[in-house]
């Protein structure tokens, strides 16, 4: 038997509830990120023992008094705030909201990657194709435009890219790099964000990176800023024309944040290069987020949001994977997962691959 997800045990007028918090969920979301932009929550925090009338807001931000009253019910509803005889206060979900980082990053990439496009996402649904992109250039997928997003757009994108790997590399960097492994493919290696801690890891780690020509341009400038580009090297490609072969001769191949932004057709055809690039005792590194391996519900909830970003925006066709799908991609492929590490970072696994004899 199948393990079942979900639950419904929820009273109706408990359901009836949620459901308007998800009929009015966008206008709510923009009423929280004002809350948060215009300054209105960081003022409320400051007053934290006594509160802060409307009226006084108003008059410290430069705000109408009509403007800040509409916020904060809002804000009531959103349980951002509460109001102790007309003076409000900070609630704990507003704190987070405020000043929890992952949130931050998480309502950036929401407003600004995804918000306008998200529009459309029936139609991608439809179609298998990314409407949404169409919002800021007419590219097939995201990863062809990012270097010409928008400078705020690139900025969000790159802030919740980064953060969920950020808090992951130190932690892989032992399992990873072991003392015989002198040669690193980073396959899909965007920014260079990660072959640069290899870099400054150990000075004897090459790394070459496989990316869209356009993002190896910044991740060689970038190498060159860290004094690392002695280290670093690139072959740009398009990494979805299979007929291109990997380079060989490394010691570890290593996808991270990566395979998710392909559909499970493309992921094996990844793989499978992957697999015939590597030689002797070489290994796969795959670290991911998968839905089904979270501890929190936060984070479940996260990744399936995230998954519709993949459907609108980025390519049509993929999703933060269930990690059977992964698993199955990767014996179909002729390779088997000979070490597995959980709760890596903030929610990630990592799959260290090998060739199956």
């Amino acid at each position: 038997m199948g393990i079942t997800y979900g639950r419904d045990e929820k009273s109706a007028l408990q359901a009836k509830y949620d459901a308007q918090k998800i009929a009015f969920g966008p206008i709510m979301f923009q009423a929280a990120r004002a809350l948060r932009d215009l300054g209105i929550l960081e003022l409320v925090k400051s007053r934290r023992k006594d509160g802060i009338t409307k009226e006084e807001i108003a008059k410290e931000l430069g705000l109408s008094v009509y403007g800040v009253k509409v916020l904060l019910e809002a804000g009531l509803s959103l349980e951002l705030v509460r109001v102790v005889e007309d003076n409000y206060q900070l609630t704990k979900t507003g704190w987070y909201i405020l000043s929890d980082e992952l949130t931050r990053v998480n309502m950036d990439f929401t407003h600004d990657v995804n918000y306008l496009g998200m529009f459309s996402l029936s139609e991608s649904i439809k179609t298998g194709k990314p409407t949404g992109l169409k919002v800021f250039g007419d590219w097939d997928t995201v990863y062809e435009g990012l270097s010409q997003l928008p400078e705020q757009v690139q900025k969000s994108w790159f802030g919740f890219d980064h953060f969920y790997s950020d808090y992951a590399f130190p932690e892989i960097l032992p399992k990873v790099l072991s003392s015989s492994v002198r040669k690193v493919l980073d396959v899909g290696g965007n920014t260079g964000k990660f072959a640069m801690i290899c870099s400054s890891y150990r000075s004897d780690i090459e790394v070459c990176i496989l990316d869209h020509p356009g993002q190896l341009a910044k991740a060689y400038e970038n190498a060159k800023n860290a004094g690392l580009e002695k280290q670093i090297s690139g072959v740009g490609l398009n990494l979805l024309d299979h007929s291109v072969p990997f380079p060989k001769g490394a010691d570890v191949i290593w996808m991270s944040q990566f395979l998710d932004c392909f559909s499970q057709g493309d992921v094996l055809q990844l793989l499978l290069r992957a697999k015939e690039a590597l030689e002797g005792d070489a290994s796969l590194f795959i670290m991911e987020t998968y839905w089904d391996k979270q501890k929190f519900e936060a984070s479940t909830y996260s990744l399936h949001a995230t998954s519709l970003y993949f459907t609108n925006i980025a390519n049509g066709c993929s999703q933060m994977y269930h990690s059977e799908d992964m698993l199955n991609l990767i014996e179909k492929a002729g390779l088997y997962v000979d070490e597995s590490f959980e709760d890596v970072g903030v929610s990630h696994t990592l799959f260290k691959c090998k060739v199956k004899k």
